[in-house]
């Protein structure tokens, strides 16, 4: 990336080759402020809009639409984000919520934890986890290799993007709420760190 101008020492440090991959930089614990950093480190990365909101606000001179976004971003391969945008321009908001969803990044660890399997492979997560947030209560269970993401749509996609092939889940609350929903994904997904 030669128009990046680093304004970080993280981003810095990064620049000049201090860290080699994403993994470095996430075991140091300090936040990416910079969306550049994941970029530079991983070129590879996917993203994908999970939910288009237009939202309305009426003041003097009338009703002032703006665009609310949210996004997922990963690599394939245990990395993966989330973040949201608003905006009055739909473009903008979009490159707001995948810009965040990148300094938003964690890594999950992968893992066969089926009893039914037990190959070895890194297909499915390594053991049960669960989370909560507001009224959406998300729940994924390690599956055999083959059996495909047992899942809703949303969580397909967030799924996917990490790396995960095999997985049963399960979502108890309020399903309609996609912010809620991937916010409890991504709690859960935060203990297999």
């Amino acid at each position: 990336m030669e128009g990046w101008d680093p304004k970080t020492e993280l981003g810095k440090a990064v620049k000049a080759g201090v860290y080699k991959n994403i993994d470095e930089v996430l075991n140091t614990g300090k936040p990416i402020l910079e969306h550049e950093i994941v970029d530079y480190l991983l070129p590879n990365l996917r993203a994908e809009i999970l939910e288009v909101r237009a939202t309305q606000r009426v003041t003097d001179s009338g009703r002032k639409t703006s665009y609310k976004v949210l996004a997922v971003v990963g690599d394939e391969n245990g990395h993966v984000g989330y973040g949201t945008g608003k905006s009055i321009e739909l473009a903008i908001a979009r490159e707001k919520a995948i810009n965040n969803a990148k300094r938003n990044i964690i890594r999950i660890q992968r893992g066969c934890g089926s009893w039914e399997c037990r190959c070895g492979q890194e297909h499915s997560i390594p053991r049960k986890i669960s989370a909560k947030v507001s009224a959406t209560y998300v729940e994924l269970l390690p599956a055999p290799r083959g059996l495909g993401l047992a899942t809703n749509d949303n969580l397909k996609i967030i799924l996917s993007l990490a790396g995960v092939k095999d997985v049963w889940s399960s979502v108890r609350g309020s399903k309609s709420n996609i912010n809620s929903l991937v916010a409890a994904t991504f709690k859960a997904l935060g203990q297999l760190r």
